[in-house]
């Protein structure tokens, strides 16, 4: 692979404890985790040249970034000059890059010819663990539903008493963890595709796919590259490799896999579990997979009331993150107990699923989260009667089959954003009968006007969902500021409604 290490001094950097002095490094962005990995490659007396085509004026938090790491000795250069090519003066030794740099980006294309390794903030992560017991990391990537996951696995994992933290993509940059001054007994890795696509040496304890759906195939280039990105999680895996046994692309993923020794393939299934399976019996969550006698019985991790919580519904999407997230956690050794005390303490983030409110016997539900048609789809089956709020940025994504499974269900659905025709089209082919509001105006006070019309659309008993299958980019800052937009129009509604 171009860019890979290749060899050399590099290959002995496998702790913080290593020699990384005069090491040449490019760091490529300053962002979170670029400005991670340029602190502590230079606090261990590296060579830090940090670039970003930011401009500082107009993201205020680069500035301050850059600001800082220019008070440390950090050669920090900011500008679009400063990343079409490979800087003046000696060539680096390593370039780490951000995870939402393609490989196409000129600067580390220039790099790969050069022959120079290319390794992401995971890989330089992975590298500057403690030499003595470093905390093992169970590892979660997917299309959708991963920082749901590895949030529960990280409250499962301190219900056993465990110091732990979830890190990664979900948003605290793997190195911080890996290198606080407490150090954590083990570590829930959220990793993205492009996070994947630079890590080449990680070994996880246990790992987890949980889904496979086209995303981001404008970054990878294919849909099979993507596909391929996601399966490296389990590389080199030690313990248990998770796959989800309603998407046989991750068991195959799976087989695809070089593990280790003595690593065993674990499903989580939404229906009763097989061997070496944890699944659903009536309404428990069993563990097949991680007890002494498991061809003949089962241990009772959790009810299907500890895994709901304070959810509104326990949505068929999120029970299987909680099963995947007991599956990681068993394989860590964790007792039945913890799994259901983890569950019961569990709160979703904000955006996902959650209630935002009942007026005149019409729920309201904000998924703003859900970004694509995999996760809107996996939204929308949770309800019987749904009024649909959808559109946004589908970014190439294809929604025919989306629209096609989710017909029967649509009471109504209102449209917005800069793709909102083609979710037309769709609906227009597979559910000619749906009556469908389209909301022309990209003005983000716009949502007093969707949740008027999504009331005029429903009936006592149904569900308004806001779940776009789309990103919020075109008409909101990101996906929790639409989904804060919605809410708050549902609490004018509310208000209104009372005479207030």
């Amino acid at each position: 692979m171009s860019g890979a290490p290749i060899g050399g001094r590099l290959d002995g950097l496998t702790s913080a404890s290593a020699d990384w002095s005069g090491l040449r490094v490019l760091v490529a962005g300053v962002g979170v985790s670029g400005f991670a990995a340029a602190d502590a490659l230079h606090e261990r007396g590296a060579r830090v040249t940090a670039v970003d085509g930011g401009d500082p004026e107009q993201n205020a938090a680069l500035g301050e970034r850059a600001h800082i790491l220019d008070i440390l000795g950090v050669d920090v250069r900011l500008g679009p000059e400063h990343v079409s090519g490979l800087p003046d003066g000696p060539l680096p030794d390593l370039v780490v890059t951000s995870p939402g740099w393609r490989p196409d980006q000129p600067l580390l294309a220039a790099a790969a010819q050069r022959g120079i390794p290319i390794w992401g903030e995971v890989e330089l992560a992975w590298r500057m663990r403690p030499e003595e017991d470093p905390a093992p990391w169970l590892t979660v990537t997917g299309t959708n539903g991963k920082t749901t996951t590895v949030n529960m696995l990280a409250s499962i994992l301190r219900s056993a008493g465990l110091r732990a933290t979830s890190a990664g993509n979900v948003g605290t940059p793997i190195l911080e963890a890996v290198l606080h001054p407490e150090p954590y007994d083990v570590i829930a890795v959220e990793l993205s595709s492009f996070q994947l696509h630079w890590s080449y040496s990680l070994e996880p304890l246990a790992s987890a796919c949980l889904n496979v759906a086209p995303d981001h195939v404008d970054w990878h280039g294919s849909f099979e590259e993507y596909a391929a990105a996601k399966g490296k999680v389990y590389e080199n895996t030690r313990v248990a490799c998770v796959y989800n046994v309603q998407d046989p692309a991750t068991e195959q993923l799976v087989m695809d896999a070089d593990v280790q020794e003595g690593c065993r393939a674990v499903g989580f299934t939404l229906g009763t579990p097989g061997l070496s399976m944890v699944g659903v019996v009536d309404d428990v969550v069993a563990d097949r997979a991680f007890v002494e006698q498991r061809r003949t019985s089962a241990a009772e991790l959790a009810t299907l009331a500890d895994v709901q919580g304070s959810a509104p519904v326990l949505a068929p999407h999120y029970l299987a993150n909680a099963l995947a997230a007991a599956a990681l956690a068993r394989a860590y050794g964790v007792p039945a107990a913890a799994v259901r005390d983890g569950l019961r303490a569990f709160t979703p983030d904000p955006h996902r699923i959650a209630d935002a409110g009942t007026v005149e016997g019409v729920r309201y539900v904000d998924d703003s989260k859900a970004t694509n048609p995999h996760a809107a789809a996996s939204s929308l089956q949770a309800f019987e009667h749904v009024v649909w709020v959808a559109g946004g940025l589908l970014k190439g994504a294809d929604v025919d089959q989306l629209v096609r499974d989710v017909a029967p269900r649509l009471r109504g659905v209102v449209l917005i954003g800069a793709d909102r025709a083609q979710i037309a089209e769709a609906l227009a082919r597979h559910a000619p009968d749906v009556p469908v509001v389209d909301v022309a105006s990209t003005d983000t006070g716009v949502m007093d006007l969707v949740v008027a019309h999504a009331a005029d659309l429903a009936q006592p008993g149904d569900v308004v969902l806001l779940a776009p299958a789309a990103a919020s980019m075109d008409m909101f800052a990101n996906y929790g500021a639409r989904g804060d937009a919605f809410a708050e129009a549902v609490a004018r509604r509310a208000a209104s409604a009372k005479g207030e």
